[in-house]
């Protein structure tokens, strides 16, 4: 099954910079879900305003040519790393959430041909249990439709980079016009959320072609530039969030959204390549990274295990008695705060990347096993 949702490796072996990249774009999609703003830079750069482009940005880098090729292997591979593991694990969360309306809950929807096979490609959030994997879908289909795309251009002679870019920005902006009069509702979700996160795999293959040979500022000059343009759209932008999966809450026009996308990245782009520098906390940052599918997938999950807890101490000790047990049976994004502490949301945090972690490990270790064990009956026969 897959582990990380892009590959982070180059021809040169593996990109610790990317990888560090993807781990800090879990880390702040986890803390998003939790309400956690401790990594938002004093409300600089709100974590809705660019994290979920972290992904496509970091897929989009590292999309080769040579998928334009051989478009049958390559979108194969993509079902294989992306989809496959997808839906075993969506039958998984199916089979949780209707054991546990037995058991009183009322998170999820009902386990049917649909919910297993068509919500996922249309909002990703049919049991719940899993629901910040909506993504996975998603960036399989910008996948094909980038490759398909190029595969057309590059027929017609206009396979230039940044003739994509302009073209799939403005389709993106003009997404964000017709979202913001509420004219992308409905079946019209499906290809808005695509034509809006595609300039995002674009950014990615644009820095890695154009721009990043040139990446050279020195880091007090960046980060003034940087955090300089940010502050500026803070103050005079009436708030800079938006929903990539409802293609929604827009409130400053088109460009922003991909301004703020930029500069956040790039914030936190230029953070990963410091921290690469650092052996302790980079070797930490890429774990995280190399897994960023298990997390995403599993975090929720996670949080409701420590919420789990919680209720039982409720139940059997004097500890938690003021824990919410209507909110825990039917509220998926409930958090319930020890005595009504922020700092509880560390356990979360912790819990919520660390038992994902567990589990991607243990899975490669079973990957691993059963190949050997193939490959020695192959072997002997």
């Amino acid at each position: 099954m897959g582990r990380d949702l892009a590959s982070a490796k180059g021809p040169r072996g593996e990109n610790k910079e990317f990888r560090i990249l993807s781990a800090i774009g879990i880390i702040l999609v986890v803390a998003g879900h939790l309400g956690y703003n401790l990594f938002d830079i004093g409300g600089l750069f709100p974590y809705y305003s660019f994290h979920v482009f972290i992904f496509l940005f970091v897929s989009g880098y590292f999309y080769r040519d040579e998928a334009e090729e051989r478009i049958i292997s390559y979108i194969l591979g993509k079902c294989k790393t992306l989809l496959l593991p997808y839906f075993v694990w969506n039958l998984f969360y199916g089979l949780l959430a209707e054991g546990l309306h037995r058991w009183g809950f009322s998170i999820g929807e009902p386990l049917t041909l649909k919910t297993m096979f068509l919500s996922p490609f249309l909002d990703g959030h049919q049991f719940l249990y899993h629901f910040p994997a909506w993504f996975v879908p998603v960036l399989f289909m910008i996948e094909v439709i980038n490759v398909l795309m190029r595969r057309v251009l590059s027929l017609l002679r206009l396979n230039y980079e940044w003739l994509i870019f302009g073209g799939c920005l403005a389709a993106g902006m003009l997404t964000v016009y017709l979202a913001a009069g509420g004219h992308v509702w409905g079946w019209y979700k499906l290809p808005g959320r695509l034509l809006f996160m595609l300039p995002g795999f674009q950014m990615g293959r644009i820095y890695r072609m154009k721009l990043e040979e040139r990446d050279t500022m020195e880091d007090g000059p960046y980060f003034l530039i940087v955090m300089g343009v940010q502050l500026l759209v803070s103050i005079f932008c009436a708030g800079l969030n938006f929903s990539a999966v409802w293609v929604s809450s827009f409130a400053n026009g088109p460009f922003i959204p991909y301004l703020t996308v930029a500069t956040g990245i790039a914030f936190w782009l230029r953070i990963a390549r410091i921290m690469k520098g650092i052996p302790y906390l980079s070797r930490k940052m890429v774990y995280i990274g190399r897994s960023t599918y298990a997390v995403m997938m599993h975090h929720t999950a996670s949080f409701m295990l420590v919420k789990a807890v919680f209720y039982v101490c409720s139940l059997y000790t004097p500890f938690c008695a003021e824990f919410d047990r209507e909110m825990f049976f039917g509220e998926i994004s409930f958090v319930y705060l020890v005595g009504g502490s922020e700092a509880s949301k560390w356990l979360y945090l912790f819990v919520g990347i660390g038992l994902p972690l567990v589990i991607a490990g243990f899975q490669e270790k079973a990957g691993r096993a059963i190949r050997e064990r193939l490959g020695t009956r192959g072997s002997a026969r």
